[in-house]
């Protein structure tokens, strides 16, 4: 199994940075892919950004050269660096990780999601 942990949100002003750390624990074999999503009230969850085991990189078109998703393999972390933040980039963000994991049946790939962490823009 694979626990997620989150860390970093907080209440920034509009202009303003954060930065959201992902750790991941448990029993497993390893983890793929990771990436970070967000819910604002009212709204779906949606992605933010994605990152491989080989450092590939994947972003939504409004957060293109704002944010910046990284990981560090070592420490099965990723990380996200938001800047330039907007009221709009208010909500809930999510890790997500796909691990491979040993079970009953074998070895198999699942998704794993964090807590959430809350991120608040002010204007």
């Amino acid at each position: 199994q694979v626990q997620l942990v989150e860390s970093g949100g907080g209440l920034v002003q509009a202009g303003g940075s954060l930065r959201l750390s992902c750790a991941a624990s448990g029993s497993f074999l390893a983890i793929t892919a990771m990436g970070w999503y967000r819910q604002a009230p009212g709204k779906q969850r949606e992605l933010v950004a994605a990152v491989t085991r080989g450092g590939r990189t994947n972003y939504a078109d409004s957060m293109k050269g704002r944010f910046t998703i990284s990981r560090d393999n070592a420490k099965n972390t990723v990380y996200l660096q938001m800047n330039s933040l907007e009221p709009e980039d208010t909500g809930a963000y999510y890790c997500n990780a796909e691990g491979v994991v040993r079970g009953p049946a074998g070895i198999g790939t699942y998704n794993y999601w964090g807590q959430g962490t809350q991120v608040t823009v002010s204007s």
